[in-house]
């Protein structure tokens, strides 16, 4: 099963769609507003528009899970994140990544090895999994790993559609 069959709710409400994005590069982050990597929604937005035209696309998925660092509600995050940062990703519900909760998506994404070799549990916001157009997962950054980095645009670059 592609990572791109799960369903999972869109933040306005509603299906967000992932079978949207089949055949298209998708970099797929867990988010939150009130955490020291919270700047990075910026260089996650420079990266959806230097590559959207491309087949590509950043999903924003909002989680409470680390000290609480996204506390707001979905009308409170999509204000945020488009006020502060100018956010026009897409953005789902707010889901758990990790625990007996984990969002189905996340029990698929978890099981890819970052470039140490770390699978299992996401270990912060901001981390990062690059899903191939096939919908299989090509690359995991971990949540330091700036959406910039060298690393994770040569990443993108060689999994956008020909």
């Amino acid at each position: 099963m592609s990572v791109l069959d799960t369903e999972i709710g869109a933040l306005g409400g509603g299906p967000a769609r992932l079978d949207q994005y089949q055949g298209q590069a998708v970099l797929i982050v867990n988010v939150a507003s009130k955490c020291g990597l919270t700047p990075q929604y910026a260089a996650l937005e420079r990266l959806h528009e230097q590559y959207a035209g491309r087949g590509f696309t950043v999903l924003g998925v909002p989680c409470n899970q680390f000290m609480g660092q996204e506390p707001g509600t979905a009308d409170e995050i999509a204000e945020f994140c488009s006020a502060t940062y100018g956010v026009t990703f897409p953005m789902t519900e707010k889901v758990d990544v990790n625990g007996a909760q984990r969002h189905p998506l996340y029990e698929q994404l978890v099981a890819a090895a970052d470039a140490e070799g770390h699978t299992g549990d996401v270990r912060w916001n901001f981390e990062k999994f690059l899903i191939a157009p096939d919908g299989t997962v090509a690359a995991r950054f971990s949540p330091q790993t700036e959406p910039d980095a060298a690393e994770v645009t040569s990443a993108v670059e060689a999994v956008l559609p020909r």
